[in-house]
């Protein structure tokens, strides 16, 4: 327990030191984002009807919103066959919530689909610099696949060396340490997404939103776009945006701090799964109130069996149910609308400090900003 202590005591001074620089001040000009909302990609590779679409995760720990989004809301849209991914074989621990069974290994992918994937999708890591995962993408990379970055799925990408001399952009508060690390890539401030070549990187974690939407756009063209957006209840996935909204001060980190150390005042709660559940859902509302520092969220359903979410995930619940337990309310909403809501909910219950970190963490854009 010290030890976990102390490893987040240490992520949130890291965070303390990354604020924006003076370079986050400015927001881009409406032609510029207007010119940096449509992404190219080239068609699918021979013998395919549509892009092959991968989302891989190191089986000891992937981000859950940066994983399941791009998966959930690319198989809503029918344009694209989208298949998970893990390093090896056994479950999946996304990070701060739900554990995954993926559809394949690397290795088994690799023996039935010796081709590649279209587009390869990476979320942030717990171990960016896991060898077999850089590997693997640099070999996809090679065989001509697009490389997305998901937030600090960037860490990886870095670590490949397909950002060298590209432009990218990643999580806010990794900007000023990835630009120390490899300053031979142009670190990006302003935009949700920005395409550079072959590789597509992402700011934080719900900017896997837009940048999901701007992919089905440019497979299956505006209109289905515009329908699947409308399902998760967006108006738009334009990628403008403003990186100096964000950041956490030195007491900011001392209230992290103080609730770490408060543990008493800690709790576990639930998230009932059920065959059948909107997995973009799930993965935004468990994010959401597992960035509070005072709820650890683990999945329930009446049993332990594997529960087939609506897209076709594959989620394995931590538990049964518990009576004894505050249960993350339920809500039928668009995800996106959820999100909000879970947002309010969390601090409503924990307070605007909770609030904060976790509209930080997930780079959230509220709904006045994005309608």
């Amino acid at each position: 327990m010290r030890s976990l202590l102390l490893a987040a005591v240490a992520a949130c001074a890291l965070t303390l030191s990354v604020a924006p620089s003076a370079a986050a001040q400015t927001s881009p000009a409406p032609a510029a984002a207007s010119a940096a909302s449509r992404l190219h990609l080239p068609p699918a590779k021979a013998g395919r009807a549509r892009p092959l679409v991968v989302v891989v995760a190191d089986n000891r720990g992937a981000e859950t919103t940066d994983f399941v989004i791009p998966y959930g809301v690319l198989k809503d849209s029918g344009v694209a066959e989208v298949r998970s991914l893990s390093t090896v074989e056994g479950p999946v621990q996304l990070l701060r919530a739900l554990r995954i069974e993926a559809d394949q290994t690397l290795a088994q992918f690799d023996a039935t689909d010796p081709a590649g994937a279209d587009i390869v999708i990476v979320p942030a890591q717990a171990h960016p610099n896991d060898p077999v995962l850089v590997a693997w993408i640099q070999d996809q990379a090679a065989r001509g696949a697009v490389i997305i970055p998901v937030c600090e799925g960037a860490r990886v990408l870095a670590r490949t060396g397909l950002l060298d001399a590209r432009r990218a952009t990643t999580h806010w508060s990794a900007l000023k340490d990835l630009e120390r690390a490899y300053p031979e890539t142009t670190w990006v401030r302003d935009l949700r997404y920005v395409q550079d070549g072959p590789i597509i990187s992402t700011t934080g974690v719900t900017a896997s939103i837009p940048m999901s939407l701007a992919l089905v756009e440019a497979i299956g063209g505006h209109a289905v776009a515009a329908r699947t957006a409308e399902r998760l209840g967006m108006a738009d996935w334009d990628p403008r945006h403003r990186t100096a909204d964000y950041s956490l001060g030195r007491a900011d980190v001392l209230r992290a701090v103080g609730s770490l150390l408060a543990f008493w005042t800690h709790e576990e709660i639930e998230l009932p799964i059920e065959d059948g559940a909107d997995e973009i859902a799930l993965a935004l509302r468990s994010d959401a109130w597992s960035r509070s520092y005072r709820a650890r969220v683990v999945s329930t359903a009446d049993d332990l069996g594997p529960v087939t979410a609506a897209h076709g995930l594959v989620i394995l619940p931590d538990g049964t149910h518990d009576g004894g337990h505050y249960v993350i309310p339920a809500d039928s909403g668009p995800a996106a609308d959820q999100l909000d809501r879970a947002i309010d909910a969390m601090g409503a219950r924990y307070g605007a400090a909770a609030r904060r970190f976790a509209v930080n963490g997930l780079e959230y854009v509220a709904p006045s900003e994005r309608r």
